[in-house]
């Protein structure tokens, strides 16, 4: 499959349109931001793992039954997925107190919390993608109770899943950010991606961070800690 045309660049990737409109390729770059855009920098060989590791975890996902957009690797730093209209949430669980969740409610970072926490916030940079609750939501048109209750629980899956995923490579799963999108046939599936930008791991047994808060908080050897999650989930392959 070709790039046809660019359809639209993000802080971390291009996307392109194919010769079928189901489909379209994203291409994951370097760049790195945080504190929505304010900080830019720029991480050697993330979009090679951000990639990799996203691709086969939702490979991983789709036997467990969970639907993503995910269709095929084409290289390094490519893949095919379908086509989706963004459903405009960011979707975060919580598993451990951190960011700014402790800094909110004043929970000392690294607190198992009694259960997952599951919170949404209305994508939108120039508002500062402020947290928004299911009535918030609904009242303003971003996505029907249906979709919410659809998302709600596919979302509590990928974070069974992914704890579990995680764990077997001595790896604890934090907090993760994901998005969903609408496929042309109105299918809610999982979007964007599974990375260290978008997920909080710390190794179990050391708590160093392997993740983009080493480049939120300049704790340095930020390329390490990516691809150290990318030795992890391949090993020598």
């Amino acid at each position: 499959m070709e790039k046809v045309a660019q359809m639209y660049e993000g802080k971390a990737k291009k996307v392109y349109s194919t010769e079928n409109e189901d489909y379209c390729i994203i291409s994951y770059k370097d760049d790195a931001t945080a504190f929505n855009g304010e900080k830019k920098g720029t991480i050697s060989g993330k979009g090679v793992v951000n990639n990799k590791m996203s691709n086969y975890i939702m490979e991983l996902m789709e036997k467990e039954g969970i639907p993503t957009h995910f269709v095929e690797e084409l290289n390094d730093r490519e893949a095919v997925v379908r086509r989706v209209k963004i459903i405009p949430l960011e979707v975060i669980i919580r598993n451990i107190a951190a960011g700014s969740f402790s800094k909110r409610f004043g929970v000392p970072e690294g607190t198992q919390l009694l259960r997952p926490t599951l919170e949404f916030c209305y994508k939108d940079d120039a508002l500062g993608d402020p947290m928004a609750n299911e009535y918030h939501i609904v009242a303003c048109g971003w996505a029907t109770q249906e979709d919410l209750d659809t998302i709600t629980e596919y979302t509590f899956k990928i974070n069974d899943f992914l704890k579990d995923f995680f764990k077997k490579i001595n790896v604890d799963l934090v907090d993760f950010k994901i998005e969903f999108g609408k496929t042309r046939d109105g299918k809610i599936i999982l979007a964007d991606e599974i990375s260290p930008d978008t997920c909080r791991l710390w190794d179990s047994t050391t708590h160093e961070k392997l993740d983009k808060d080493r480049f939120r908080r300049d704790l340095g050897n930020v390329e390490g800690a990516y691809q150290e999650m990318m030795n992890r989930i391949f090993g020598d392959r």
